[in-house]
């Protein structure tokens, strides 16, 4: 039996399901149905004690989620090949490639990193996630290469989670994105969440939700939805004006698509990115010919997940991994450059 601590914070008049929702950890892995049930299950305690009724209005304060035992797996094993960066009887840290889905999902029953690690830990993942996401303490996106940790142990689950929800485990993705951050930009400056730190970092914070015409995607709103704040600062510029650029992006909080809906809401959509990077052509005037078609051409968002820091959740050991920039991404980074014609 786990238990994961959810805080209503005050102003959040939903009904209880709802609110649970909107306010759990992602990486705790419930959804509004999933909660729905255990509250009828007796539970979910609240500041007043044990609640059973979903509908109800959700108090301000923390709420208790009891899980029991995982259901049993659907998933099947896959001996899929893994690149592993790191592993203990804890943990695994995994450079997933751009392509891969990470736990089964409608449409993609099979050939997912649940399935490569339920093969390859034989059965020594945590359960917490719940039976579609076995181990699975944070996620990125199918078509987003790079650094993902899973757990093989509750314990290792828990305190894992932890840091993600205290945001003291630390993200750092590497990304090829259309248009140029200026910190003297007016229309940038005039969005709403955008502000600049020192070392013309560009911070967006801002709600992130459903988009309300698909539920597919996400969006920024300012009425629902989850506190998300993404860092970003421009690490080389391309064009004369700049036109394209690789960015650092650093998470503070980790929504679905995060990097790709600030992204987008700063006018600076990800290269190759079909949701939210926007029907851009680059110039060949700016940027060359080569250039322009190989940013027309490249076929997934050019977002990589490329370090990955946080406390070992048994052993108190810091731990960073870094992964390079794979082969599509760097090959896009080289013409940018001139390097490849």
């Amino acid at each position: 039996m786990a238990e994961i601590l959810i805080t209503i914070p005050e102003g959040l008049s939903e009904r209880l399901d709802k609110a649970l929702a909107l306010a759990a950890p992602e990486q705790a892995a419930l959804s509004r149905s999933r909660l729905t049930k255990l509250i009828a299950e007796g539970a979910v305690l609240g500041p007043s004690g044990p609640v059973t009724d979903g509908k109800a209005r959700a108090e301000t304060g923390d709420y208790r989620v009891l899980i029991g035992a995982p259901e049993p797996l659907e998933a099947q094993p896959e001996p899929i090949p893994l690149a592993i960066a790191y592993e203990d009887a804890d943990l695994i840290v995994v450079d997933k490639p751009a392509g891969m889905v990470v736990h089964p999902a409608p449409g993609a029953p099979s050939g997912t990193l649940v399935n490569a690690l339920l093969a390859h830990c034989a059965g020594s993942l945590s359960g917490i996630g719940g039976a579609a996401r076995p181990g699975i303490v944070h996620r990125i996106d199918k078509e987003t290469s790079g650094l993902l940790v899973v757990a093989k142990t509750d314990r290792a689950h828990q305190g894992l989670a932890r840091q993600f929800a205290d945001h003291t485990a630390r993200r750092r993705y590497l990304a090829l994105a259309h248009g140029m951050i200026d910190a003297a930009d007016a229309r940038l400056r005039g969005l709403p969440g955008i502000s600049f730190e020192p070392g013309s970092v560009l911070r967006i914070a801002t709600l992130i939700g459903r988009h309300p015409g698909d539920r597919q995607r996400q969006a920024v709103s300012f009425h629902n939805g989850r506190h998300a704040v993404t860092r970003t600062k421009v690490i080389e510029a391309f064009g004369t004006p700049p036109a394209a650029m690789l960015v650092e992006c650093r998470l503070e909080t980790g929504r679905t698509h995060q990097i790709r809906v600030h992204m987008a809401h700063a006018g600076l959509g990800l290269i190759g990115d079909p949701v939210y990077g926007g029907n851009r052509r680059a110039s060949a005037k700016v940027l060359g010919t080569d250039a322009t078609d190989a940013i027309a051409a490249f076929s997934r968002q050019a977002l990589h997940a490329a370090e990955l820091g946080f406390e070992h959740p048994v052993s108190g050991q810091t731990l960073t991994f870094a992964s390079p920039l794979p082969p599509d991404m760097a090959g896009l980074l080289a013409i940018l450059r001139g390097e490849l014609v």
